[in-house]
């Protein structure tokens, strides 16, 4: 691709279509060894920086949670050369103080999933165990914090998005489990996003947007779409106002350890690595071959 590398990349979730303010747009449709990506990639201008902007479920919510081509989606991202990636998306709250219209910058997962295989670049030869005991990028977190604090959003530090397999909300009694656990947020797309990254060596972060308290609260009843809708809405605008602030604060050439993650990484000795695996994460591999 001859185009220049493409430092930041905005996911956008339930809500979030498109990325207001982007100028100058271009869309790419990346060949990837996965498929094509949840959507075209839209790449343009925004607030002085070149971003790509990607609608998880596509841009008219097409695609299921487990329907979404994780492994396209970030193995197109680092084509481009992204190397942060700010991920926004919706959830429920699973704690009274996180309330609906509030935002979450999660810094841990718990994996309640069931389907591995959209989970990992590696495997068919070539294994690699990337560490993942720190998910998020704090470098990249505390940013996007500030920006929400500073656009006039309610944001909470921390906590832990657990994250379900869906596409129905939890039961009653999944959702008394998750709380017991003390979990903060619950979605259904983030972990595998997060984990690809990593493996990519790009600086991870996720802006979690409260529209409901999933079953639990004494106040709500179950959750609904057409409630998650009205409440998705308001949040768009308030996100998109975040992710602009935010872009223009990113150090683009710091190194984080995220970007640094496969140094340490691939357990299979060089000499071996399938020329086919090779070829096929080229995008990953290129510092180490």
């Amino acid at each position: 691709m001859s185009m220049s590398p493409i430092p930041i990349a905005i996911i956008g979730g339930s809500g979030l279509y498109h990325m207001a303010g982007l100028n100058d747009v271009e869309e790419l449709q990346i060949d990837t060894p996965y498929g094509p990506s949840s959507d075209a990639i839209r790449v343009g201008t925004l607030n002085g920086r070149r971003v790509a902007f990607l609608a998880r479920h596509g841009r008219h919510h097409s695609l299921l949670p487990q329907e979404i081509p994780h492994r396209a989606n970030i193995w197109a991202l680092k084509k481009l050369g992204v190397r942060w990636l700010i991920s926004l998306s919706a959830v429920g709250s699973l704690k009274e103080e996180l309330k609906p219209r509030h935002f979450v910058l999660p810094l841990q997962f718990f994996d309640r999933t069931k389907n591995r295989e959209e989970h990992s670049f590696f495997g068919q030869g070539l294994v690699a165990h990337v560490s993942f005991g720190q998910p998020i990028c704090k470098k990249l977190a505390t940013i996007l914090y500030q920006s929400a604090s500073t656009c006039g959003a309610t944001c909470h530090w921390g906590g832990t998005y657990v994250n379900m397999e869906g596409p129905a909300f939890s039961t009653l009694a999944e959702c008394q489990f998750h709380r017991s656990q003390g979990f903060d947020v619950i979605g259904m797309t983030n972990l595998a996003e997060a984990k690809l990254a990593r493996e990519a060596e790009i600086s991870y972060a996720s802006v979690s947007m409260v529209t409901d308290y999933d079953c639990w609260h004494e106040s709500e009843g179950e959750v609904n779409v057409a409630e998650v809708v009205a409440i998705l809405r308001e949040n768009a605008e308030l996100a998109q106002r975040t992710v602009t602030h935010a872009v223009a604060q990113i150090p683009l050439h710091d190194v984080t350890p995220c970007h640094k993650a496969l140094a340490t990484a691939i357990m299979t000795p060089r000499e071996h690595w399938p020329a086919a695996r090779i070829e096929q994460l080229k995008p990953l591999l290129t510092p180490y071959l």
